[in-house]
């Protein structure tokens, strides 16, 4: 993100860098008000059947049904669009500065109202964890997504076996250092297979 949006219009274009057979190389940018807001490049490859294995595997937490939801709503909507049912690191209760040593959150999660799973909603909740130095600090810092990189490792089979089911999403920073840090985070379907990975570097203010 190159700056925030605004309510109202924005353009798109998408232009192929370079592709072939078996992959795809693609440009994106994102106007609004005569200015760029957003870059992005995305990179399709056709996938063919080979050896394969998951070394990250899904952690040992309760089950959706038995992790509670919290009551009341947000105080942004962006909150309220998701379920959210925390396993740890949830949103502070207080906002006191206290450093908690670790960052690392774990919930499961999905569309609220659930809808079946799709890549575009796959997407969005890769990014529904609040910013990892909330967590670690418990200080409402201002922050900016600068970049953000996400690796399905799905296919559209086993978002058709996960429909309007729950996902287990975990999110931990790496370091916080001169007003940036990176977090890094995955998402487990109940089954239990690994449907993607992400990567993001925050700006923040002090």
């Amino acid at each position: 993100f190159c700056a925030a949006l605004a309510d109202g219009p924005f353009e798109v274009t998408a232009r192929p860098a370079r592709t072939n057979r078996s992959t795809q190389h693609w440009v994106v940018e994102l106007f609004q008000g005569g200015a760029t807001a957003m870059t992005a490049t995305a990179f399709t490859a056709l996938r063919r059947e080979t050896w394969r294995a998951t070394e990250h595997t899904l952690p040992v937490v309760p089950a959706p049904a038995d992790v509670p939801r919290p009551e009341g709503r947000g105080r942004v909507e962006w909150i309220n669009r998701y379920e959210m049912r925390f396993v740890e690191g949830a949103f502070p209760a207080v906002w006191d500065g206290a450093d908690h040593g670790v960052s690392r959150s774990q919930l499961w999660m999905r569309d609220h109202p659930p809808r079946p799973l799709d890549f575009a909603s796959l997407t969005a909740l890769a990014d529904v964890f609040f910013p990892r130095i909330w967590r670690r600090r418990a200080s409402p810092v201002p922050i900016g997504t600068v970049s953000m990189t996400v690796y399905f490792h799905a296919d559209a089979a086993q978002l058709r076996t996960t429909g309007t089911g729950y996902l287990l999403g975990q999110a931990q920073a790496q370091a916080f250092r001169n007003g940036y840090f990176d977090q890094t985070a995955q998402l487990w379907n109940e089954a239990g297979e690994l449907l993607v990975t992400t990567h993001q570097v925050v700006y923040y203010k002090e």
